[in-house]
């Protein structure tokens, strides 16, 4: 077993090129500027990257299911298939991901959350070069009726510390994120208890107004979910939710980038606001049918059409993409919207930060991809990178 060494490093955060050792471990065990090359006894494997973008793989926290499976919808039977799925997702690039279970029955949250605790544990013991379920994001069901979108109306309920406790039961350990309307619960006390138990509190789904939500960040809360969607529009007069998220420190906005959820004009505007990766991330909201082809595919009681990679219900609602979240970050440099090394930071280091989790950084797992821009096609491609 050698170290390696990859020269010639462009890596987001970091001025000028790199130079990047890596142990036999596969570990990062340093991260330095370029010097010219000094000739060793006990000479390196080296790895010329001539320029081009290594980061670490994309983190996912809003990815509704794959493969044909619903998150939602997972038993026990389903474990074989979740590994189909985390593989799946490795080879999109994807080194970890927040399984969302969108508005549900009690019972099917904690069903959802039973499985999952399993299935983390299974992926702790094997230890296996696959995308890690990172935990659990609750999307729902303290969401407001008339920003519903997509969530069965039925399931809905009104935040309370006793309607929390019943659906995360025995599962906090795994829960990382639950998207709430803080409007529908004045007082903030389970925005409070939430934040207290380690559990990030994302706003969304929501009419709160910019001093409703001003008071959630004041209570803990650190996120909004998919901004722009299902939420009031920036208003000169009334900035709500998103205005007051993208002027308050330490709260990041997950944002979709299929060209469909969200403008590329307002992306544009969004990412300018955030400074871009210090206060944005990305996300797929990639639904069940994401690696199966267009079509017309259940959801829960209900159908979804896809075309062209965005889900729509019957009714024109927007239900979500089947598009990898690396498309995205492909999207935003194709667009023109930013430049390669924030659209790269944006799929792959704010996520992480935004979950409290290290970036690219010594220590970490060396499961690194290789991003090149071709200028004959004017396009951002990318690669794992082969460390064997």
């Amino acid at each position: 077993m050698t170290m390696i060494r990859i020269r010639n490093a462009r890596i987001p955060g970091y001025l000028g090129l790199q130079e990047i050792e890596i142990t036999p471990l596969k570990m990062i065990e340093q991260i330095k500027p370029m010097e010219e090359e000094v000739l060793e006894e006990n000479q390196r494997a080296i790895i010329d990257v001539e320029g081009d973008w290594i980061s670490l793989g994309g983190v996912d926290l809003q990815i509704n299911g794959g493969l044909g499976l619903a998150f939602p919808d997972v038993t026990a039977k389903d474990l074989l298939k979740l590994e189909d799925i985390c593989d799946f997702l490795w080879t999109k690039g994807v080194d970890g991901f927040l399984p969302t279970l969108v508005t549900t029955s009690v019972e099917n949250f904690q069903r959802s959350l039973s499985v999952f605790q399993e299935f983390i544990e299974k992926q702790k013991a094997n230890n296996r070069l696959t995308a890690q379920v990172l935990g659990v994001h609750l999307e729902g069901p303290f969401l407001n009726y008339e920003k519903r979108g997509a969530h069965p109306e039925q399931y809905l309920l009104k935040p309370s510390l006793e309607a929390v406790e019943k659906i995360i039961a025995s599962y906090e350990k795994i829960v990382k994120i639950i998207t709430l309307a803080p409007e529908l619960e004045v007082t903030g006390e389970v925005i409070e208890n939430l934040h207290s138990r380690g559990i990030i509190v994302s706003l969304g789904h929501s009419e709160a107004t910019a001093k409703e939500a001003k008071q959630a960040f004041q209570k803990g809360a650190s996120m909004v979910t998919h901004a722009f969607n299902a939420m009031p529009s920036l208003h000169h007069r009334e900035p709500g939710l998103l205005g007051e998220a993208i002027v308050t420190e330490n709260v990041y906005c997950g944002f979709i980038a299929d060209g469909h959820h969200v403008s590329p004009t307002m992306l544009t505007i969004l990412l300018r606001a955030c400074q871009g990766e210090k206060g944005a991330f990305l996300v797929s909201d990639a639904l069940a049918p994401l690696g199966l082809p267009d079509g017309i595919y259940p959801w829960d009681e209900r159908q979804i059409e896809v075309k062209n990679g965005t889900a729509k219900l019957k009714n024109g609602t927007l239900a979500g993409t089947t598009l990898p979240l690396l498309t995205g970050v492909e999207n935003l440099v194709n667009w023109k919207i930013c430049e390669i090394e924030s659209a790269i930071a944006l799929g792959t280091e704010s996520p992480r930060k935004a979950i409290g989790l290290e970036g690219f950084s010594v220590g970490q797992k060396a499961n690194l991809l290789r991003w090149h821009w071709q200028e004959n096609t004017q396009q951002l491609t990318w690669q794992r990178l082969n460390l064997e």
